[in-house]
């Protein structure tokens, strides 16, 4: 997967990220609606849970359900395009053994199709916090910023699951695993607040942390990025390490899929 290949490709991944979205409501009379509507359905149960029934209490001085959404919303992203790119190429057996096809592409179709909807419900979040009398701030620019962090954080993973699984079908099961123990080891439901000091550096080393956080503190915090350094320092040598694993892995086994396939 080169940038050279990836620039040429540019249209047919648009055009097949389109498909995508399409064909997997196939069938649906809502078709490509129900993309929209299961994820703004589980938002709205959260809101009655912890707005109306359990009456939950704000959290910095904002309502619980706009500090859970913040948190949410990145983590719909992240877990909905990385368990789908990891069966992309599995999936899509016949197109991996056109020799003319650039094989790369299929997970980055997953993941641009999800990113769609990810864009979606960002601007949901940002209406959410209009309606509950939060204005517009300058820091919500900064959404673009931890957007791309999370992209590459999920290519970096999916290439090297949806590499890997061709060859090792328990990898499926194991980004399953992976992303539920995730949801509760990420700081989404609880505030790491509620953590013991000296254990915090260790929930911080989770990427998603610095994600859902990040989220957090552009429509909460009101801090930059820039401002906390160390966390960014740490978060990028992690990410730049797991893509270029991603990288190396797809490109090293990719000349063999057809051969398992």
């Amino acid at each position: 997967m080169d940038k050279i290949s990836l620039y040429g490709y540019g249209n047919l991944l648009l055009a097949m990220s389109k498909n995508e979205l399409k064909s997997r409501y196939s069938g649906n009379y809502g078709g490509v609606l129900w993309a929209f509507v299961q994820p703004s359905v589980t938002i709205g149960i959260f809101w009655f849970v912890f707005s109306v029934g359990f009456k939950s209490a704000p959290v910095n001085d904002v309502a619980f359900i706009l500090w859970l959404v913040a948190g949410m919303v990145p983590w719909f992203f992240f877990s909905e395009a990385v368990s789908l790119a990891t069966h992309s190429v599995v999936e899509s057996s016949f197109l991996v053994k056109k020799i003319v096809f650039e094989v790369s592409l299929l997970p980055l179709v997953k993941i641009v199709s999800a990113f769609v909807v990810h864009l979606f419900f960002v601007f949901m979040v940002m209406g959410m916090y209009v309606l509950y009398g939060h204005s517009p701030s300058v820091y919500w620019v900064q959404v673009l910023y931890y957007m791309i962090s999370s992209l590459v954080l999920v290519v970096g993973i999916s290439l090297f699951s949806s590499s890997v699984i061709v060859f090792f079908k328990d990898m499926g099961q194991l980004v399953g695993m992976g992303v539920q123990f995730g949801f509760w080891l990420t700081p989404i439901f609880w505030s790491l607040s509620m953590l013991p000091m000296e254990y915090n550096w260790i929930f911080k080393l989770n990427p998603m942390y610095y994600i859902t956080q990040g989220f957090r503190e552009c429509f909460i915090g009101g801090v930059w990025f820039w401002e906390k350094p160390m966390e960014s320092a740490v978060f990028w040598c992690f990410n730049i390490v797991i893509l270029g694993v991603g990288v190396v892995m797809f490109r090293k086994l990719r000349p063999h899929f057809a051969d398992v396939l």
